[in-house]
């Protein structure tokens, strides 16, 4: 909870920051600019998604390679103020997604060279397991976020990219899943759905952190 709650806060934060670069301050006016979680925290998004998908994940046994996933408090934008309302939409609405691919990818980076050199090894056993665990968890949990956040439902930020990007006779089937949004997402991560996708993802993500390891 202790990653999921500091990676949601990166990408609401990073939500923010983005849309205040095309001139709506909204968000920043209200102290979202910032990794504290008491700012970000969505008592369905951060705790209630989080603990059902934990106890589907703990059914089907994939907790460990696939965790947590849930969302933050959404980040007020005024679309009116922003400079280039279509790409605006698109960054401000990527702009969570990239943050949580950039911690992702810096954990990978950070996880491939200590097991290279074997730097967990010359650790206690005290002090390596945790901070392998945090590293593995920033890793997985931030490609999870990154992943789930990219599916083309509301309220993610895959259906507001897509919403761009839509010819206008299909806003309408948009505006009529927005209704139901919370509802065919909780039936994707029951019917194992987001696993499918997930699931090829990690597997290929631990194929090259352990590609050239002696084992």
């Amino acid at each position: 909870m202790v990653v999921l709650v500091f990676s949601i806060s990166a990408h609401e934060a990073a939500h923010a920051w983005m849309s205040n670069r095309f001139g709506d301050d909204t968000a920043r006016l209200l102290g979202r600019i910032t990794l504290n979680p008491v700012h970000h925290i969505d008592p369905i998004g951060t705790l209630l998604i989080p603990i059902v998908s934990f106890i589907l994940g703990s059914i089907g046994g994939t907790v460990a390679r696939i965790p947590l996933i849930g969302w933050g408090k959404p980040t007020p934008v005024n679309p009116l103020r922003w400079r280039d309302k279509d790409r605006a939409n698109v960054w401000v609405s990527a702009a969570g997604i990239i943050v949580n691919t950039i911690i992702a990818i810096c954990a990978f980076i950070v996880l491939k060279v200590m097991i290279m050199t074997g730097g967990f090894e010359g650790m206690s056993r005290q002090l390596g397991e945790p901070i392998f665990l945090f590293l593995q968890l920033f890793l997985t949990m931030n490609i999870s976020l990154a992943v789930f956040n990219l599916l083309p439902f509301p309220p993610l930020d895959g259906s507001k990219i897509l919403e761009t990007f839509l010819p206008a006779s299909a806003q309408p089937i948009l505006a009529l899943m927005e209704q139901y949004g919370f509802i065919i997402l909780m039936m994707l991560i029951y019917v194992g759905f987001f696993r499918a996708i997930l699931g090829p993802i990690m597997d290929l993500v631990y194929y090259l952190l352990l590609l050239g390891v002696n084992r």
